[in-house]
């Protein structure tokens, strides 16, 4: 029986994959090879095609919503859950890889990990990232407090120091999204970084950095000397 054309394309991509890694790969057969493992017997072609059209790119893709992979034709719950998982562990590769890290080192690592874990998200998340002593990431040392709407999340320093001392952390990072792309902090930012930071202090926490990110952009209130 013959097999189907698409089988010996599959192939030659596996094959320079384990060549060469990613080298030389177009977005599109990036993606073919990633929607291979979840879309056994068809071809991939073209709806990876279909979803670089749609999202622009391969970040597009990985930061688009169950939802939206769904819509695009020839993506089904299991390529677009598959979609999804790759972009998740890739999340928990960055926090794994910043775990006992010394944040005031390595604020570029720590920015990558907070654009990709919420940066692309359509509404706004407030999260904190938990350090002992030596400002370096507890293990699982990361945790959203609130998920809000597209304006704001409502947060309150109580739960953010609550928080803090069940977990035995010495110091914070926060962090939160702006939706619209804007980094830029609001005047309600400005004033709820005030209020925890004081929370913080009676308490003798730190309050290391507050980060506002996008899928491209961070604003770190340390770095505008607003902390």
């Amino acid at each position: 029986m013959e097999q189907p054309h698409y089988h010996g394309h599959r192939k030659r991509l596996r094959t320079r994959f384990v060549k060469n890694g990613l080298a030389g790969f177009a977005e599109h057969e990036v993606i073919e090879l990633l929607l291979t493992l979840a879309i056994p017997r068809a071809d991939v072609k073209q709806p990876a095609k279909a979803l670089l059209q749609r999202f622009g790119s391969l970040r597009g893709v990985l930061d688009a919503s169950l939802a939206e992979l769904r819509s695009v034709a020839g993506i089904g719950e299991v390529a677009a859950t598959g979609l999804h998982l790759v972009r998740e562990a890739a999340t928990l590769y960055l926090q794994e890889g910043s775990e006992g890290t010394q944040v005031l080192k390595d604020a570029a690592k720590l920015s990558d990990f907070w654009r990709m874990r919420i940066g692309a998200l359509k509404h706004e998340v407030f999260a904190v990232a938990y350090l002992d002593a030596g400002y370096r990431l507890l293990h699982n040392g990361v945790e959203t407090l609130q998920e809000g709407t597209v304006d704001r999340a409502a947060v309150y320093p109580r739960r953010v120091i609550e928080a803090a001392l069940r977990r035995q952390a010495a110091a914070l990072v926060l962090a939160h999204n702006h939706p619209n792309g804007n980094v830029q902090p609001s005047e309600h930012d400005k004033v709820l970084t005030r209020a925890i930071v004081l929370a913080a202090e009676t308490v003798g926490l730190r309050v290391v950095d507050h980060l506002i990110v996008s899928p491209e952009e961070t604003f770190s209130f340390r770095q505008a000397g607003l902390l």
